[in-house]
């Protein structure tokens, strides 16, 4: 009796296994993104992948579940929009509900039905958030320094910084900062730095489009006392170095701005918005020059400490300039980020003489350095960014600047000049420039000790995943994929450049010949979708396109 129940059990589990779904769907995205925060999609898209035990499982149809709670949509039974079924095996999925509301975060779901007739459980919900979505959704106003004002404020050199405190009165449910910026940015709160994105925003065609971000800053803001900061660079906005496509002529140049939106919901249901207006602060830095281009410079003795903090003092601070905005749209950007991808210490460090480093790094990369020293108050360090040695071993940069212009020897190419404090260890590290190199010769104009840990590099680029592997038995052939792929990274800054050097332009050309092979190795798509709306902004009405994309009007 006990063994006929026992199989009839085995047979019933059985049964049930059979028309159980053999399938599960996985990395849900929105727009090609991670859970993206401020996208201004109103119809976004959906894709996501498959996992099957059993090779060659196919999708035959699917199912969409869109909206404001989680445990509704992981049900299927989302408020926003259910999908019908839809008969295709392609993805993506474009969303067909209701208009969707700004500064919204919407849950979402699917399943799938495969080639043998099973559907899916409903996937783990991902999500996204809707951004500014409208131009009349921004309640901050554009502002800059007004210093140059006079006629004169592209020449200014040093970098603008702004500050602002407030309060915020009750219990803090959640937080978005909304910042569009004409030239490139870092933003503070309450003294720390907001996010790991590198040279925000992307380069676009300035006078006809501007990019916001989106951040979550819910952690930085509490209850009491705040204060937001913001450094502001040029970029290619305020193109100060002389080259051989005149980017200072750029049609758009001017003095760097931003405009900048709080958005704070409190427990209770309330909600405050803290803006960019005449309230806030200005005042200059230790960051005393910055070129994309080139380098910079910067002076440690001109630090002011807690400037993004609450209680700094601030009365000598001046006020600031509303400005107009750079171009009629403002819209989110919705791409992989650039960020500093990997820490490289140094492979080698040769000692020249007593004011004079060689530091290896021991491969070509893209990136930055970052120097922790002690010396004397007012020691100007020189720090010249090369890819290679000329014949009695120092660096040789006649390879990468012949394309340069300099009017003066104030702005030599890719050498950051770094002025110590005299108070201790310094530090610096470039916030709004990169170098394509390998070695890295350290001059002082004063006796130091320097060691290979003074100084690291970063690689960085546009932080797209690896979307494909090789792997031999042939070390040759290996290194061979990994160099052609660190190329290709070292060429990706929200758009595709030919050399991260001597011009890091966007050659039309140069991507072509170089999309089918990091497409292979890395999800990029995100980056050139950015990159074909660039050709749209340039493309003339005859239909003419530059050689270069972005453009300030050299190529056509």
């Amino acid at each position: 009796m006990n063994r006929t129940i026992l199989l009839l059990s085995i047979v019933l589990m059985l049964n049930g296994l059979q028309g159980k779904s053999q399938v599960t769907v996985n990395n849900l995205r929105c727009e090609y993104l991670d859970n993206p925060l401020g996208i201004d999609e109103a119809r976004p898209r959906f894709t996501w992948q498959l996992t099957s035990e059993k090779s060659g499982m196919s999708q035959t149809a699917y199912q969409l579940s869109v909206g404001r709670d989680q445990q509704e949509v992981a049900g299927g039974q989302g408020n926003s929009w259910k999908s019908d079924i839809v008969e295709s095996s392609v993805i993506p999925a474009v969303y067909e509900g209701p208009e969707l509301l700004p500064f919204t975060r919407y849950f979402w779901s699917v399943r799938v039905l495969n080639d043998e007739g099973q559907w899916s459980d409903w996937s783990q919900p991902a999500f996204f958030e809707t951004g500014i979505m409208y131009p009349s959704g921004w309640k901050g106003s554009w502002i800059s320094d007004g210093n140059g004002f006079d006629g004169n404020s592209i020449q200014v050199k040093q970098a603008p910084y702004f500050r602002k405190e407030f309060r915020a009165g009750k219990a803090i449910r959640s937080a978005r900062a909304y910042i569009a910026v004409a030239g490139l940015y870092e933003l503070y709160i309450n003294g720390e730095r907001v996010g790991d994105h590198r040279l925000d925003p992307m380069y676009t065609r300035y006078d006809r489009r501007n990019l916001y971000v989106t951040y979550d800053v819910t952690a930085q803001i509490k209850r009491g006392e705040n204060a937001i900061g913001v450094v502001l660079g040029n970029g290619w906005y305020n193109h100060q170095s002389t080259a051989v496509w005149f980017f200072d002529r750029a049609p758009w140049r001017n003095r760097p701005a931003f405009c900048l939106d709080v958005h704070i919901t409190y427990e209770d249901g309330s909600t405050e918005t803290i803006v960019t207006d005449k309230s806030w602060r200005t005042s200059f830095g230790p960051l005393v020059f910055n070129s994309i281009y080139t380098a910079e410079h910067y002076d440690a003795r001109l630090e002011n400490k807690g400037w993004s903090s609450p209680d700094f003092d601030d009365k000598q601070w001046k006020d600031v300039l509303n400005r107009a905005a750079p171009s009629r749209q403002i819209t989110a950007q919705a791409l992989h980020p650039i960020r500093h991808t990997q820490e490289i210490p140094a492979k080698e460090m040769k000692r020249i003489n007593d004011r004079t480093w060689l530091f290896d790094f021991g491969r070509n990369i893209a990136g930055v350095t970052r120097i922790k020293v002690a010396g004397e108050e007012g020691t100007v360090i020189r720090l010249e960014h090369g890819e290679r040695l000329d014949s009695i071993g120092r660096l040789d940069m006649s390879n990468i600047d012949q394309h340069y212009r300099p009017t003066d020897d104030s702005d030599p190419f890719q050498t950051d000049i770094f002025i110590l404090s005299g108070k201790g260890e310094d530090e610096f590290m470039p916030r709004f420039n990169y170098k394509g190199f390998q070695y890295v010769e350290v001059t002082s104009d004063r006796p130091l000790e320097l060691s290979k840990e003074n100084l690291t590099a970063y690689f960085m680029h546009s932080d797209v995943p690896a979307s494909g592997n090789i792997h031999s038995s042939n070390e040759t052939l290996n290194k061979i994929w990994q160099a052609g792929n660190a190329a290709y990274l070292s060429n990706l800054f929200g758009y595709p450049t030919d050399c991260p050097q001597r011009e890091k332009n966007g050659w039309t050309g140069d991507a072509h010949i170089a999309i089918e092979t990091g497409l292979y190795s890395f999800d990029g798509i995100t980056v050139y979708e950015k990159w074909l709306a660039d050709h749209r902004d340039e493309q003339q009405p005859n239909g003419v396109l530059p050689s270069i994309i972005p453009s300030n009007g050299w190529g056509y």
